[in-house]
């Protein structure tokens, strides 16, 4: 995706739909970048994860912190959460590629009973804030080719599919 040619306008309203929900945003930095919140993170991602098709098995908590928090790429600016009712009931995690010059949207889910209410477009949006405040131009994620909800998500927001 080309952060350049993001036009947020078209997505306005999914903030206010969010909030008149319930749902509040806030990020890892806000929280507290500790171990708790990334044993929670971990568990979040690990349920979330669970839909995606051809998943497989889960990372271990210890191999999570090592490939996802302890890596140079991390920035708990990066990692939003969507709370409702003081629960975390959804996150995106984006880490920052100097050397490549791009921000990777590592996952982006929410739990299964806050599907539905565009959650995951609300904090994919929050995402490319993150991103373009960093000064990034392009936001890059992957998909299994099953996951069409993920990917019908990424298209509306202007990603595209990029040469293999």
């Amino acid at each position: 995706m080309d952060i350049d040619e993001f036009d947020e306008s078209t997505f306005a309203s999914l903030h206010r739909q969010a909030a008149d929900a319930g749902f509040d945003f806030t990020t890892m930095a806000e929280l507290g970048d500790t171990a708790e919140h990334h044993r929670a993170l971990y568990e979040l991602n690990k349920t979330c994860s669970s839909d995606i098709p051809g998943r497989g098995e889960f990372y271990t908590y210890t191999d999570y912190v090592a490939q996802r928090i302890d890596v140079p790429g991390y920035n708990p600016n990066g990692v939003i959460l969507a709370v409702h009712d003081s629960r975390w009931a959804g996150m995106t995690a984006t880490s920052l590629h100097p050397a490549k010059g791009v921000a990777f949207s590592e996952m982006t889910g929410v739990l299964r009973s806050h599907r539905g209410r565009g959650l995951s477009l609300a904090l994919k949006l929050h995402a490319i804030q993150f991103v373009q405040a960093a000064g990034y131009r392009w936001l890059v994620a992957f998909h299994h080719p099953g996951n069409a909800a993920a990917i019908g998500m990424n298209r509306r927001l202007g990603f595209v599919d990029y040469g293999r």
